[in-house]
Order: C-alpha cells, then structure tokens, then sequence
C-alpha cells in the first residue's frame, strides 16, 4: 500500500504543533467529514505547546457547542478543563450588525447598529432628498452613465465590496487582530465553497476598501451631508471616517500578507475515502493554490481498520472502496502528511472523548493482521514476496551499474 512507504511524510499532526510560527490553522473540507472534531482536538493539542489557543467557528451551523457541549457565544470563552483554550461563535452570517467600534469609532457614531446589507441594499434604492440631501441631484449622470447623487454613493459602495454582509463576519476576525494576543488561531470553517469566500476576502476588502477611498473625490460631500443627518461632530465627519477606512484597509494588508506566508498560515484539508470528497478537496487544494495559501496537512476521518471488518461483507467491500480512494490519496498528495482517523462505533463529544481521540492524531496508522483469515494473509504474503522480488532485481541492477563504472 501507498499508505505504508517510508519516504512519505508522517502521517500525524505533529509538524503543526512543532511550527511554533503558526498564527492561523484554517480546518475545512466537504460538509459532513468531521471538520468540527478535527478543530477542536486541533486546538487542544495546539494548547499544549501553545501559551493560548482560540477555535473559531465560521460556520453558521456553529457545530462548536456540541463538540464540547459547553455553550459558546461572540466572544471568546475558556473551554472547560482548559487555562488557555478558548472559543467562540461569532453572529452567523447576514446577522451581524456594523459595529463600528471594530474600525475604532468612538462616540454617537458607534451606535449605529444596523445589518450592513440591509443599509447599503435599503439606501441604494432610497431617495435621499427625504433626508435632506436636496443639494445633491440624484438625477445627474457621470460620464460612465451611473447616477452621481447619494444613491449612486451607496449603489458604488455596496457594489465595492462583495458580499459585503459576509464580510461583517471577517471584520470580526479583523477584532481579534488588533485586540487579542492568541498564540494560535484554529478556524473550524463552512463547507468548502463558503470557507473559499472567506479566504478570499482579504484580497476582495482589500480591493473594495480602494474603491470606496475613491469615491471621496466623485461624490464630494455627500459623507459630509451623512454624518450631519446623524447629528456627529468633526471628529466623525468625511476625513475622520475616510481616515478609519484607511486604517481598516492598513489591516486588512497586514492580514492578507499573514494568509499568504506559509510560516504563519495554513490550510488543514478534512475529508473521508470517497469519490466525492476526493473530488472537493482537489479542488479545494487548487484554490488554495491559486490564492497563494500553505496546505500540507490531510485528515482522511472515516477510516476501517483492518481489525473492523472481520465478519462482516458489507464492511469488507466498503474497505475495498475506500482503499481504492486511499491509495488515490497517498499518490496525489504524495508530500502531504496525511493522517487517518478510523470510524468510530460511537461520538466524540465532550471534553473527555476528544483528550481520548486527540492520541489518534499523533501516532501513524498502523493495520493489524491480527485477526486476518488465512486466505487474506496469504495473498498478503504472495503480495509482499513479489515487492521483495522487485527490490531484488533493482538491486542487482543498481549493484552491477556501479560494478562497471
């Protein structure tokens, strides 16, 4: 088997816990593989090298709570039976309300708690002379042919940053960034297609925040007239607010940079010995590819051992199956640590069942013979002679090319 060569990387977790330089550990995959226990025991055997770890979960089905069935909310909270693990489960996506404290407003103006999408969608469609931007005519029209008044402000700024309502989660992320000093943070992420959204959005913010300092100059003081219908003074006027987008977009920089340098980001793919989920984390490690992000690490969940599938047919031909996905595992991912957990008779929930199951991730997987059936140890053997056979002739081949040097 593929599984069992020597020149392979070790089949554990162990290199992570022994990159001291990690700050993000990002868990994702197909939706139903386990991603949730492999964070949380990650984040465990991260505390025990690391002075303070926090999980994150960034799924909105915040699966977290039941993992340690101990009830977590916004912000961080220790984890039972831990000094430094903590969790949290910020507000699930098109819920989170802009609070602006997170960009460093202070005062009247970091009151405003109202769902971002919901403002930019509502306002892009309002008509601002109500509230008494009648200086501005709505009806004007730029050289592109989009509307220069209040209502093209807020349809430019919506448009500027996509998906702007889930962004409201990353910001939350931007939060712990400037205000929370973990050692490491494991990310226990959605399904693949969202988790992708979400490493993407440094690079979007990033963009999005430029096209909003732009729109200073085309709309000229239309954030004037905002800040004045609030009732905020000069400190939260234009150049106070432009000048915290400005800072927002600083950070945001320095967060983009820290996802694309493999000594402080990286990528754990969790997946199970089956076609489709094989199919996803290719892609999956593609896109991360593609974004410039570290992955090194595979979790295979699922597994049957050897020792399980004795009686059973059923089990016997699964095993069949997912040795076939297996070995397409070890030949695609060849330079991966990749690590096998086996399938459980019952959960890992709770503190307890995770210390137990965390033993898993640390020692390579080793199949038991034990309980093989004759015939089974049989081929075994005639499988084993002819790999001993083959090495045979290449050594000779090798030994007589030297001989005539």
């Amino acid at each position: 088997m593929a599984s069992h060569n020597p020149d392979l990387p070790e089949g554990t977790v162990r290199n992570l816990m022994e990159q001291d330089t990690l700050k993000w550990v990002f868990v994702g995959g197909k939706g139903g593989v386990g991603k949730t226990t492999c964070s949380s025991v990650l984040g465990i055997l991260l505390s025990q090298v690391r002075s303070s770890v926090l999980i994150i979960s960034t799924d909105p089905a915040h699966n977290l709570s039941d993992a340690f069935q101990q009830r977590f909310a916004k912000t961080p909270t220790v984890v039972n039976g831990f000094t430094n693990l903590y969790a949290m489960v910020p507000y699930p996506l098109r819920s989170v309300p802009l609070d602006l404290h997170l960009f460093g407003f202070r005062g009247p103006i970091a009151s405003i708690n109202v769902h971002c999408y919901y403002l930019l969608t509502y306002y892009s469609n309002t008509d601002f002379n109500t509230f008494g931007f009648d200086e501005v005519d709505p009806s004007i029209e730029n050289e592109e042919g989009g509307s220069e008044g209040v209502d093209g402000f807020f349809s430019d700024l919506a448009n500027a940053v996509p998906g702007i309502d889930e962004a409201m989660s990353f910001a939350e992320m931007l939060k712990l960034v400037r205000t929370m000093d973990y050692s490491v943070i494991v990310f226990d992420t959605a399904p693949t297609g969202h988790t992708l959204r979400l490493l993407q959005f440094p690079s979007t913010l990033e963009k999005g925040l430029a096209k909003i300092m732009s729109l200073k100059s085309k709309f000229g003081g239309v954030l004037s007239q905002m800040t004045r219908v609030f009732g905020v003074d000069d400190e939260f006027g234009e150049d106070a607010i432009l000048g915290k987008l400005e800072a927002m977009r600083d950070i945001i920089e320095q967060v983009n940079r820290q996802f694309k340098d493999p000594d402080m980001t990286t990528f754990v793919c969790v997946c199970i010995p089956e076609f489709l989920s094989l199919y996803e984390t290719e892609r999956l490690v593609q896109e991360l590819t593609r974004f410039e992000i570290d992955t090194h690490n595979i979790i295979i969940n699922q597994v049957l051992y050897d020792v399980e599938v004795v009686e059973s047919q059923l089990l016997k031909a699964r095993m069949r199956m997912q040795q076939k996905y297996l070995d397409q595992f070890y030949t695609l991912y060849d330079d991966f640590n990749i690590t096998k957990l086996p399938l459980l008779p019952q959960e890992v929930c709770g503190v307890e069942a995770l210390k137990e199951f965390k033993y898993r991730f640390l020692t390579p997987y080793r199949p038991s013979r034990a309980r093989c059936s004759a015939e089974e140890l049989e081929s075994g053997i005639a499988k084993l002679k002819e790999q001993l056979k083959d090495a045979e002739a290449d050594y000779e081949k090798i030994r007589k090319g030297k001989g005539q040097v």
